[in-house]
């Protein structure tokens, strides 16, 4: 199956030069008009502070010309008027409070009675400047052009590839942690404030530009970098659909090119995103319906699967163990009952469903009532069940539909819906046998797609190699990271990126097991699996160590951070490849290699 991103780039590429001209005069427009909307803060200083320059500048222009025409007197007592210079000068320290003293001669009575009155015109001056610019400082409009300026300078200045996130709900959140961690840049917006508060609270490594603004503008977009080069993809996490959809239709349009992840509850709104381009979408119901459906078929894969797209410092979930045969009792038949039902009768199973209110579904399994009546629960005839699944939008409701479902049959399989971040603690004292969190869900998605595509090429390939083959993976990944995974990272076999490997590619006898070996003692493997090798279009998964690499095959490895850090070394430094492929230690310097005699190397 192709690459949904590739045949994006592909459509943008192939697209005529009078589209690609039209898309690059859209891009510019839009970030013209950005750009002018951020330096509206100047203009709105201006216009508010009008009125309080003009006073002041008349109350000193009136000063300074009153002592330049009262006259005064010199040491002999001549005559003497001040120029234009010197009356500017007593003004200036006058009017700024500073009295630096009566220059160049003291003062007649007449002087001192303009100068006493200018002081006082000017404090009056000052003191409705002041006013005006404290009112200015609170002033909702101008503080959120400051912000909207400040915004856009910072997002100016990155120089390093970011991710631009849509909405900073829970599911924002954590996928920007995941990708602070990775040492990855991201810039927010959202039209909550505190959220973007708490942007500035939160320990992250990098500094990251938040902006408290409407996705569904164009021009908001293009302020937060969607046209910067530096923006290598576009997230749509918002809870409103339409605003996703607006996102994705603006990234399309204007930036054809980019990678687009959107959150979605409903088909409708799915089918209207691929109208623009080959945006991915997520649906955390459908997934969870789709998880349910591989830990029923193959529980050691769906660990795996749930492993690795937990990312790095996620322990090895437990292996479940649902049934594969039996009568479910879905509680809620709202979006995730519907799928659920849908993708159990999918796997042969009988499904019975329970809905507090009547639906205009013909299904013949649907028991109408409160599931937490005991008529109910008898009707849903619970002690003859194998498995259930409390997928109201209620926390409460869920863990009360749990619990009553345990007190009727103390072996049932439990999958439950958790709504709201707040409730884990109850979940997790419930023990769950299959917990939807969907913000989670669409994070670890989100996750596994952009951290490294490599990542999520694997996980689409993974439920195809079956049972045994997850199984040796499960084992190869806890010898070498233990039951935490450690580290993923993907090494492209080009010279610019694996430069002392050119010469050993071409041989043709550059094998993998070969170049994994430890730096230090090459009798010992690298702490890393390897588990996935992309050539060209063609993908080898876990290959062994006789798997012959070629230039520019891409690797997928997992395992220890030193490990990463040793094969670094061996790519980038010729006297330590030496050593892992023949045993032969070579000096680092150049000056020590001259040195150093050559002595033939016996294996």
């Amino acid at each position: 199956m192709a690459d949904p991103k590739l045949s994006l780039v592909a459509k943008v590429f192939g697209r005529p030069r009078a589209d690609q001209r039209r898309v690059r005069r859209a891009t510019f427009r839009v970030a013209a008009a950005s750009a002018a909307q951020a330096s509206a803060t100047v203009f709105l200083i201006m216009r508010r502070m009008r009125a309080p320059l003009i006073v002041l500048i008349v109350i000193f222009a009136v000063s300074v010309l009153g002592l330049t025409l009262i006259p005064g007197e010199d040491g002999d007592g001549d005559p003497r008027r001040m120029s234009f210079f010197d009356a500017f000068y007593v003004m200036s320290y006058t009017a700024t409070t500073i009295g630096f003293g009566e220059l160049p001669y003291p003062f007649t009575y007449n002087q001192r009675m303009w100068v006493t009155v200018s002081i006082y015109l000017t404090v009056i001056g000052w003191a409705y400047a002041i006013g005006s610019l404290l009112a200015l400082l609170r002033d909702r409009a101008f503080r959120s052009a400051l912000a909207l300026q400040h915004f856009s300078r910072k997002v100016a200045r990155l120089r390093e590839p970011f991710l631009l996130i849509a909405g900073h709900g829970r599911t924002g959140e954590l996928v920007g942690r995941s990708f602070d961690k990775l040492g990855r840049r991201f810039v927010v917006l959202d039209l909550d404030q505190e959220r973007i508060d708490r942007l500035e609270l939160g320990s992250y490594v990098s500094d990251v530009p938040g902006l408290a603004a409407d996705a569904r503008d164009p021009g908001h977009l293009a302020v937060a970098g969607l046209g910067h080069p530096c923006c290598e993809a576009v997230v749509a996490l918002t809870n409103d659909e339409e605003v996703n959809l607006t996102v994705v239709m603006a990234a399309a349009l204007l930036r054809p090119e980019l990678p687009v992840i959107a959150r979605v509850w409903s088909r409708t709104i799915a089918e209207r995103m691929q109208a623009f381009g080959s945006p991915s979408t997520v649906n955390a119901f459908d997934r969870f319906g789709d998880h349910l459906r591989l830990a029923l078929r193959s529980p050691v894969t769906y660990q795996l699967k749930s492993w690795l797209e937990s990312g790095p410092g996620a322990e090895l979930p437990e292996r479940g163990a649902p049934p594969g045969s039996g009568r479910w009792v879905v509680f809620g038949y709202g979006r995730l009952g519907r799928e659920l039902a849908s993708d159990l009768r999918a796997e042969g199973l009988d499904v019975t469903v329970v809905e507090v209110r009547p639906t205009d579904s013909d299904d013949v399994d649907l028991l109408v009532g409160d599931g937490s009546d005991p008529w109910v629960l008898a009707q849903a005839d619970l002690d003859r069940a194998v498995g259930v699944v409390a997928g109201t939008d209620n926390d409460t409701t869920n863990l009360s539909l749990v619990a009553a479902a345990r007190r009727s049959n103390g072996s049932l399989f439990v999958a439950a819906r958790q709504n709201k971040p707040a409730s884990a603690p109850l979940f997790a004292a419930m023990d769950i046998d299959a917990l939807l969190v969907p913000t989670e869900v669409v994070a670890h998605e989100v996750y596994a797609q952009l951290s490294t595509p490599l990542l999520w090429r694997f996980l689409r390939e993974l439920p195809r190699q079956g049972e045994e083959w997850a199984t040796c993976m499960v084992d190869r990944l806890t010898d070498v990271c233990g039951r935490r995974l450690q580290t993923l990272w993907k090494v492209r076999l080009t010279a610019r990126e694996a430069p002392t490997l050119g010469s050993w590619l071409e041989s043709g006898e550059a094998t993998l097991g070969a170049l994994l070996r430890n730096h230090e003692d090459r009798e010992e493997p690298m702490h890393a699996v390897t588990l996935l090798v992309l050539r060209g279009g063609e993908v080898t998964l876990a290959p062994g160590d006789d798997f012959v690499l070629r230039s520019g095959d891409e690797l997928l490895l997992a395992g220890r951070a030193s490990a990463r850090r040793a094969l670094a070394t061996i790519l980038l430094v010729e006297g330590v490849l030496e050593y892992v492929l023949t045993g032969r230690r070579v000096p680092a310097s150049w000056i020590w290699r001259k040195l150093t005699p050559v002595r033939p190397h016996r294996d």
